[in-house]
């Protein structure tokens, strides 16, 4: 009894932290991607300005 008991709670224990590292690693991909698409439309707003400026 005391060993299902002791395999039941590691089983819980290995959800619970890969639940937690699982949590880790969409934050840091949702920030990634956050920072990405900022970067991408700050260079699309530079090159825009920087072509407007050849053209005067």
């Amino acid at each position: 009894m005391g060993r299902i008991l002791l395999i039941v709670a590691a089983v819980v224990l290995a959800f619970i932290l890969f639940g937690w590292l699982l949590g880790i690693v969409f934050t840091l991909l949702k920030w990634a991607l956050i920072i990405g698409v900022v970067a991408v439309v700050a260079m699309f707003v530079a090159k825009l300005f920087r072509s407007s400026r050849v053209r005067d």
